[in-house]
């Protein structure tokens, strides 16, 4: 949906306004206006006691702010493009990553916590209180005013250069030209074999980033201390976009990627060790802290190689992206990324259990537990069916393997596109072409 918006963004705008600010100005003062809306109404609706939420105006609020933030994502990629000066335009995935990880500490982390009153009065209150420091409707209240405060600022002191700018010349379109263009962009041989590495690229990966921190919790780690562990993430992921920025910046960002990727692929074996030696380590339901500490180094080692790689591959995607159809033309880039990380990490939680071999535990019974049936005949013979080995180890020694071999071939092809000039992926002729 995403996609299909893209192009009416791109080519519908006010050119007295601004090709972006058009659409961004009048966005997030709706997503402002939508959240003040909200504060005042969203405790009602999400009910509680005896009272049954409103599922169907929740759904069209959250709908409603996620479009509009969809568009606004689609705004910013496209005036990043031009804002930014050709040899600097890589620092826009600087911006991207560590904006991102900062909304998140903030709009999630910082949120749950002073929202919960169990928190607030374990660390920050000396008086217990029933409720937290803050509220949902409240925060919501707060981010809605800072929202219209920023919006406006932005409306009155940031200008935008005019279509015709000799740095970056741009061409009026209509809507079907768009659509059109969208197409061509499509049918560029560069595209082709980029759309080919980003659905195939994270296959290595899928099994550790899907499937090993559910297997940690099935292996006795609570799933609240799991997620406590993103804490002491934030600062390492918004300091290093802003280490790597000066090599992902510059003409080969992808470097960056291709060094960080034999990494990546071997924690998924330090992931699949961590899984087996867990039981070992935790006796009696009881966590050691020497084992938290191992797992805060593994996960900062895994960050380090994962946003090194996001950092880069979105640094690529700005360089490479037309201006002229820059929102249409990153928003592709994004979308068909997303969706090699997605279809990888979905097919290895539903394989994984079609991958494990049980047994049941009465030696009677001669059957692997590999359907509800036998799992029921194993249980009212008095036995219980036992993991011999676990579907996790056989994905991620698959994940490994491919994850070389995709490496042998892939980084050849990698350094290709880097090193093919911009006019092998422009669609929109300029005045000045070079």
């Amino acid at each position: 949906m995403k996609l299909l918006w893209a192009p009416i963004v791109d080519s519908v705008y006010s050119p007295s306004f601004g090709r972006r600010k058009s659409w961004l100005i009048p966005t997030q003062y709706l997503i402002g206006l939508f959240m003040l809306y909200l504060s005042g109404n969203v405790e009602g609706w999400l009910g509680g006691g005896d009272v049954a939420p409103n599922i169907g105006v929740l759904t069209f609020c959250f709908f409603g702010l996620s479009f509009l933030a969809a568009t606004q994502d689609i705004a910013v990629d496209g005036w990043a493009l031009t804002m930014l000066k050709r040899c600097n335009v890589g620092h826009a995935s600087t911006c991207n990553s560590v904006g991102q990880t900062a909304g998140y500490f903030l709009g999630y982390v910082v949120f749950v916590g002073l929202e919960s009153a169990e928190f607030c009065n374990t660390y920050l209150r000396s008086t217990p209180a029933d409720t937290g420091i803050i509220t949902l409707p409240g925060f919501l209240y707060f981010w809605g005013v800072v929202f219209l405060v920023t919006t406006t600022l932005v409306a009155l002191f940031k200008t935008e250069r005019p279509c015709d700018h000799p740095s970056h010349p741009e061409q009026e379109m209509g809507i079907m030209q768009t659509y059109h263009l969208l197409w061509k962009i499509i049918q560029l041989p560069s595209i082709r074999t980029t759309v080919l590495i980003l659905l195939t690229c994270k296959i290595g990966f899928s099994a550790c980033d899907s499937v090993s921190s559910l297997k940690l919790i099935d292996a006795g780690v609570p799933k609240e201390k799991l997620a406590l562990l993103a804490v002491p993430m934030v600062p390492l992921q918004i300091i290093l976009p802003l280490v790597i920025s000066k090599y992902t910046a510059g003409p080969k960002p992808m470097d960056i990627y291709l060094k960080a990727y034999p990494y990546r692929l071997l924690f998924g074996v330090v992931a699949a060790f961590l899984v087996w030696v867990t039981p070992f380590l935790i006796s009696g339901g009881v966590v050691p802290l020497y084992y938290y500490v191992l797992l805060i180094v593994s996960y900062a080692f895994h960050q380090v190689t994962l946003y090194c790689m996001f950092v880069a591959v979105m640094a690529f995607f700005a360089r490479v992206s037309d201006p002229a159809v820059g929102g249409t033309y990153m928003t592709l880039l994004n979308t068909l990324s997303n969706l090699g990380g997605n279809w990888p990490s979905t097919l290895a939680l539903w394989l994984v259990d079609s991958f494990t071999y049980r047994t049941c535990s009465v030696a009677s019974v001669d059957n692997d537990c590999s359907s509800a049936d036998e799992t029921q005949a194993c249980v009212e013979a008095g036995g219980t069916c036992n993991i011999s080995l676990d579907g996790f180890y056989i994905e991620s020694l698959f994940c490994f393997i491919f994850g070389w071999l995709w490496l042998s071939w892939g980084r050849n092809k990698v350094k290709e596109l880097q090193r093919k000039p911009d006019k092998d992926w422009q669609v929109v002729k300029r005045r000045n072409s070079r």
